[in-house]
């Protein structure tokens, strides 16, 4: 006759009540146990081969926000073919795109997407679509349907048709997927038979109280023994965010380079946002669609005279810096208006201003506001990474070591670069790296020297070599994501499982 403890004989019975092969979910429901209790039971089970206990690997698929907009509205190349079809079937691109209604984000997707499935073709030359043929729903449709009825699915449990239609919304970026793993209990044939003999419970004490050892009868009470290797209950400890580790990481770093970090006010006059950096008052990125500015209180305070004095000269005509400057009529009013910071090369810069004799090495990684449309790859609010370095002779060799020895540190070996435009340095540079893991290069930091325009106005007599670039893009790249605003969903169960940052 086997003997089994309360738990595993409650667990083996509610199996068997549940036809000999049952999810651990069902289990629960039926016992009233907890799972860890269930699990446990399980694992001593299966070691005296009664059960077994069967792993299954599910993905669940649901719908993003783009997708469940696509689910209520049709799919971009749908809408645009459907105007197509209202409009006769020949007609050009603006019409159609304005009958469709769609947002202007979505027109170069459906007119990839409408000669990708042959439904349409494109007349470059008079900027015109016409049909090709009309097709019932495809299957990427299809499930765009079943997700938005049943909320979340199993990809599994789908016909290949849908589960190949899976792939195709994950590229373009309309599902979320989570990997679980189901598990289930069977009676094994020897469990079966020794259920039919017949199963004596065992009571086993697993704490020894007061009363036992003053009493004596631990002495005659079976003590349960425990196994320190089977697995317990997970525990989630308390985590730094991926976020703030990838912070401290660049920090430690720019640490061991010798640098010292800055920190500067969020609140900046356009003055020390654009002017110092001899960004024309003009440009289009001082625009409001681009910059966040405050209506109350709208200005602030500019400089010393003689400082702005001099920047204005150098945007005017150039000033003593051998330049023409932007021969334009320079405003202080403009340059008194408060905004939120567009990048940390405002604190850079104020910090230069200040700080005139060589050898100066700092960075800043701080937040800087800019106003984007929120999708999978910008944000309103992001951090970015800043660092300069100011010394007798340093050449632009020197910043490109700097940054290979930077990268270097982050683990990433493969480094490139090539020649940009920055309005306030020149020469001016673009630096990539390779991922092994996609195979591919990335954008990461732009980099150059501070112009004479910057520095001269400044009283700064040495050159500056500047560099400066967005995080999150950087830690996307760490952690293999494609929608940078994964990181700020609160997501628990992916902080969780998130590996730590390196």
């Amino acid at each position: 006759m086997a003997r089994l403890k309360k738990n595993e004989f409650k667990t083996l019975l509610t199996i068997e009540k549940l036809g000999g092969k049952s999810s651990i979910e069902k289990i629960v429901n039926k016992s009233e146990m907890s799972y860890a209790t269930i699990m446990r039971a399980a694992l001593v089970l299966q070691e005296k081969r009664l059960v077994k206990i069967l792993e299954k690997k599910q993905t669940i698929i649901k719908l993003n926000d783009e997708g469940k907009n696509h689910a209520k509205n049709g799919l971009p190349e749908r809408r645009l073919v459907n105007a197509l079809m209202k409009l006769g079937g020949k007609v050009s691109i603006t019409k159609t795109v304005e009958n469709a209604r769609l947002d202007r984000r979505f027109v170069p997707i459906a007119l990839g997407w409408l000669r990708r499935k042959n439904w349409g073709t494109i007349d470059t030359r008079t900027n015109t679509l016409q049909l090709k043929k009309t097709e019932k729903k495809g299957k990427d449709e299809e499930l765009l349907e079943l997700l938005s009825e049943e909320r979340q699915l199993i990809a599994e449990d789908l016909t290949p048709e849908l589960r190949s239609a899976v792939k195709t919304l994950r590229r373009r970026k309309l599902l979320e997927t989570d990997e679980k793993t189901k598990r289930t209990i069977e009676i094994t044939q020897t469990g079966s038979k020794k259920m039919k003999r017949g199963i004596r419970t065992i009571t086993e004490v697993t704490q020894l109280t007061p009363e036992l050892i003053i009493t004596g009868k631990w002495r005659k009470t079976k003590l349960a023994k425990f196994d320190v290797t089977a697995p317990g209950p997970t525990v989630y400890p308390a985590k730094i965010h991926p976020v703030q580790q990838i912070i401290q990481r660049v920090k430690e770093i720019f640490t061991e380079m010798g640098f010292t970090e800055i920190r500067g006010p969020i609140v900046e006059t356009a003055f020390w946002n654009f002017d110092a950096l001899f960004q024309p008052q003009d440009h289009p990125a001082r625009e409001m669609h681009d910059t966040f500015y405050l209506e109350c209180p709208s200005k602030g305070r500019l400089p010393k005279k003689s400082i702005v004095k001099k920047v204005a000269k150098t945007h005017e005509d150039g000033w003593k810096t051998g330049s023409r400057g932007w021969q334009y009529s320079w405003s202080p009013e403009e340059a008194k208006k408060l905004l939120f910071r567009t990048h940390t090369t405002a604190t850079t810069i104020r910090y230069l201003a200040e700080h005139k004799e060589p050898p100066i090495k700092v960075f800043s990684v701080d937040r800087v506001y800019r106003n984007e449309k929120m999708n999978y790859k910008n944000l309103a609010e992001f951090h970015q990474i800043e660092g300069i370095i100011m010394d007798r002779n340093i050449t632009f060799r020197d910043l490109i070591g700097t940054l290979k020895k930077f990268y270097l540190k982050l683990g990433l070996k493969k480094v490139r670069f090539w020649p940009s435009y920055f309005p306030y340095t020149e020469p001016s540079a673009q630096s990539t790296v390779y991922i092994p893991q996609r195979e591919k290069w990335f954008e990461l930091c732009g980099m150059g020297m501070f112009r004479p325009e910057v520095l001269v106005p400044l009283g700064i007599k040495h050159p500056v070599l500047a560099w400066g670039g967005g995080l999150e893009r950087l830690i996307m790249l760490k952690l293999g994501l494609d929608d940078i605003r994964s990181l700020y969903r609160n997501d628990l169960d992916w902080i969780r499982r998130a590996p730590t940052c390196q």
